[in-house]
């Protein structure tokens, strides 16, 4: 993690670091912008990215950049340390408007994949 100006956390795998690994990835990057949070926060500038395994929706890596990224990150952490698949986090309750809900937007992009 780091402390920047957006905040930048990730962990799990990079979509490189899977590619290299021969594993084949699904990957879903949502921009914040038209998150409600961030437009009351006025900061659009964040970004969620989910790194999937292809044939079993397992979670491989999360990354996600923004105010608060620092604070996201945790749900990513648990998604991997639980072996969640994608399907998980579009079945947990996430608020509106919270910026917890790029997981769960990132989630569903994955599943229209």
């Amino acid at each position: 993690m780091v402390f920047t100006d957006p905040e930048i956390a990730w962990c799990g795998l990079t979509e490189t670091a899977a590619r290299e690994q021969k594993i084949k990835v699904k990957t879903a990057k949502l921009p914040w912008r038209g998150n409600g949070r961030t437009l009351t926060l006025g900061r659009e500038d964040g970004m969620t990215k989910l790194i999937v395994d292809a044939e079993t929706d397992r979670v491989l890596g999360v990354a996600v950049v923004g105010p608060g990224a620092g604070e996201l990150i945790a749900e990513g952490v648990l998604a991997l340390e639980m072996a969640a698949v994608s399907e998980d986090l579009r079945k947990t309750i996430h608020p509106h408007p919270t910026l917890s809900e790029t997981l769960f937007d990132a989630a569903e992009m994955l599943s229209r994949k």
